[in-house]
């Protein structure tokens, strides 16, 4: 991978030596949080995305090499590889152009072109590209054989000859190809007799865009629409521009009969196999787009979810609300262990007195410190019932968005296989509520509702980004190794699912682990595993106080160095800022570990083991409860739920998200609500329409506002926990547009649970 390196770096705008440097370490099986965190002298400070983008790139430039050599040796056993062929196959720099190339040579199925040139009509169709002035039905007269009946059939065999060499001249793709870039325009009709069907699309029946400027959501909802068998849709420019750019390459003499048939020849080319080839073409480029910049959204999103405040170890009580059913009652220790579980009835009036006996005496028996409740069906009503009991205790709404999938999957019944998934669900939400991140691993990020489109997209690409994100956001934070599951500790930098199972069973033959090094005992832990995850893995209340912080154990030698040159101990080393003030880096800097590192390890040693996401608040909805309740012109407060590229869904607390369209999310113009914004950001919204029959709500940020400034803008930087709200009625995040009522066409519920 070393020979791409300038390349890279050509690309990507970074040193050489630093992209060197990741694919020497990529190569010996690093991963990338280990490169980013613990390799910073070798990279010169590359972040994950950076070092991301250097395996991408390096993945792309592998494939454009082997589809090179591929082309090279097929056109080499053809025996038409010439000098000049080659030349043009060495110059070129994309997949595009080496395709353009060899699509000549390419095997493929039997041409009209090729049909007559088996009857012998290629010496006419070279007889009309010269453009001379003659009686081209006289020459024609000439090639009519058993085949070739009439002289008509002989031109039109000629012309299908001189269209294939058009389609497969790579000057004229190229330059249709630019023309294509600059003015083509993605075009829908609603099929005729569907418009009821296909009302969704409406704002799709009559539709055209410029494709350099059309947004992914309306590209997606147009492929849709399409796909579904409701729209009609095509990419081109304009026809006449078109043939008159191969006309400028092709036409070479004043107009005579035998330009007239190459004029045929060359619209016949466009039609028939230029414009679809390029259009199959652009609408696969529009498609990987749109779906890199929904999976982006969708990335970003899960990545805030993933960080979402955690509120540690506590005594829980969770509730599942329902109606008919009951509420799902269980009671969590610390840890986040099952201690008992139970079903309330608090919609029922008779029943009522006995719901609020049952929680005062697990309240009291449990010594519960926190009440966690499903924001799905029936949780305002449910926040409501334990709030009159006033027990004096904290109580939090708890996003579910995937409890459900997770109460159903193979690791919830591992977890819990004596119980239903009514009790698996309330677990879920209560450790939830305690970190996000721990719970939400044990759930495909495809059933968490933070994404825009997830299954329209490349379902490979997609998982690819997601679980890179997931592997992020644990590495960032760190795990416990005496607490974490296996499919937290599956995530960690060097573990992987085999591993992370032998850790489990290891660490319940030992009891717990005391030492970093006791990981080397683990079955088919090795040296390389090792130096991969264990600075991210934490033990709390170690032998050794470095183990339960991210300093790797690779420079434990360095800082017992500085302690002993600091003359203390490394116990009282650790978050004494006014000792850690004294420390020269630059005197401790060796070949193997350089300034950039020393840097990073002080910083540790100052707060160590420092959680890096923000502490968790409690959030307070108004006093309204369904959308009868929401009046044109409040303000109310809420919590972002989703985020878009053409607006942001935030939830007010009456079962139905809202709407901000990008244009009311700040005074000043942005084009990307997360510029702004973040999920689980708490916000002030005005209402501004309210449409009950088709469940649509329609919010403003900035009329709440009263200065135009980017600080009064950011509202809401500490979060409560999120999570699945595939049990709560939300709104469609999918079908977005540019402008207001566009965009509240997009809202509508989203199924109950």
């Amino acid at each position: 991978m070393l020979e791409f390196a300038s390349i890279i770096a050509s690309t990507l705008n970074i040193k050489i030596a630093q992209v060197e440097a990741v694919l020497n370490l990529l190569n010996e099986a690093a991963t990338i949080p280990f490169i980013a965190r613990y390799r910073k002298d070798k990279t010169g400070g590359l972040d994950e995305v950076q070092i991301q983008q250097i395996q991408d790139q390096s993945k792309l430039l592998k494939e454009f090499r082997e589809r090179k050599t591929f082309i090279e040796k097929t056109i080499t056993e053809q025996g038409k590889m010439t000098d000049a062929l080659q030349t043009k196959i060495n110059a070129a720099t994309t997949i595009t152009e080496l395709e353009d190339i060899y699509l000549p040579y390419k095997p493929k199925r039997k041409t009209k072109a090729q049909t007559a040139r088996e009857n012998g009509l290629e010496p006419l169709s070279t007889l009309l590209l010269a453009q001379n002035d003659i009686d081209v039905n006289e020459e024609a007269k000439a090639f009519i054989n058993e085949k070739i009946k009439t002289v008509d059939e002989a031109l039109q065999g000629a012309r299908d000859i001189i269209a294939e060499l058009i389609n497969e001249d790579a000057n004229v793709r190229a330059k249709l190809r630019k023309l294509f870039e600059d003015t083509a325009t993605l075009q829908s009709k609603v099929l005729s007799d569907k418009e009821t069907e296909a009302i969704k699309y409406k704002d799709y029946f009559d539709f055209s865009e410029a494709i350099y400027k059309i947004p992914s959501h309306r590209i997606l909802a147009v492929l849709r629409g399409f796909l579904e068998g409701f729209l009609r849709m095509n990419i081109a420019p304009l026809e006449e521009d078109a043939l008159e750019l191969i006309e400028k390459l092709y036409i070479t003499a004043s107009l005579n009969s035998s330009v007239e048939q190459v004029k045929k020849a060359i619209k016949d080319s466009y039609k028939r196999l230029l414009q679809p080839s390029l259009e199959t073409e652009f609408r696969t480029a529009l498609k990987t787009k749109a779906d890199e910049e929904a999976i982006t959204v969708f990335a970003e999103n899960l990545k805030q979810l993933l960080l979402s405040s955690p509120l540690g170890s506590k005594r829980i009580l969770a509730i599942d609300p329902g109606y008919r059913t009951g509420c799902k009652v269980v009671c969590l220790n610390e840890k986040g262990d099952l201690q008992i579980n139970d079903v309330i009835y608090i919609h029922e009036a008779n029943k009522k007195y006995d719901a609020e006996y049952k929680i005062k005496e697990l309240v009291a028996k449990y010594d519960i410190e926190v009440f966690a409740i499903g924001d799905g069906t029936a949780g305002r009503e449910t926040e409501q019932f334990i709030k009159q009991m006033q027990l004096g205790k904290p109580i939090f709404l708890v996003n579910e968005d995937g409890a459900s999938v997770y109460s159903a999957s193979e690791i919830a019944r591992e977890e819990f296989p004596e119980y239903d998934i009514t009790v698996r669900g309330s677990v879920s939400i209560g450790r939830r509520l305690m970190d996000p991140l721990a719970e939400l691993v044990k759930i495909d990020p495809k059933s968490i509702g933070v994404g825009q489109y997830q299954h329209d997209v490349n379902q490979f690409r997609l998982k690819e980004r997601l679980d890179q994100t997931v592997v992020s956001c644990v590495n960032q934070v760190g795990v416990n190794l005496n607490t974490a599951s296996k499919h937290l500790l599956s995530y960690v930098s060097g573990i992987g699912a085999t591993l992370a199972e032998n850790i489990i069973k290891h660490r319940n033959e030992i009891g717990k682990f005391t030492d970093r090094n006791q990981l080397l005992k683990v079955p088919r832990l090795g040296g390389k595993a090792f130096e991969q995850c264990a600075g991210f893995l934490r033990i709390k209340e170690a032998v050794n106080p470095l183990d339960a912080s991210s300093v790797h154990p690779e420079a434990y030698m360095l800082v017992e160095k500085i302690a002993k040159d600091l003359n203390t101990e490394i116990k009282l080393l650790i978050g004494n800022e006014n000792l850690l003030k004294q420390i020269d880096s630059k005197k401790y800097i060796t070949e193997e570990i350089g300034e950039l590192t020393i840097k990073d390890i002080l910083n540790e040693l100052k707060k160590p083991g420092l959680d890096p996401r923000s502490e968790l608040e409690q959030f307070e909805y108004a006093n309204i409860f369904s959308m009868e309740d929401v009046k044109v012109g409040m303000v109310v407060p809420g919590v972002v739920t989703n985020i878009t590229r053409f607006g942001a869904f935030v939830d007010i607390g009456v079962k139905q998200d809202g709407l901000v369209h990008v244009s009311e999310i700040a005074h000043q113009y942005i084009t990307d609500p997360s510029e702004v914004l973040k999920l689980n950001d708490k916000v002030q919204v005005k209402v501004l329409e309210v449409d009950t029959a088709r469940k649509r709500i329609a919010l403003s940020i900035k009329q709440t506002q009263e200065a135009p400034t980017r600080s009064s803008q950011k509202l809401g930087v500490k979060s409560r926990e999120s999570g699945d709200r595939s049990s709560k009625p939300t709104a469609h995040k999918d079908l977005g547009e540019l402008n207001l009522n566009d965009a509240l066409s997009a809202l509508k519920n989203r199924f109950k649970k």
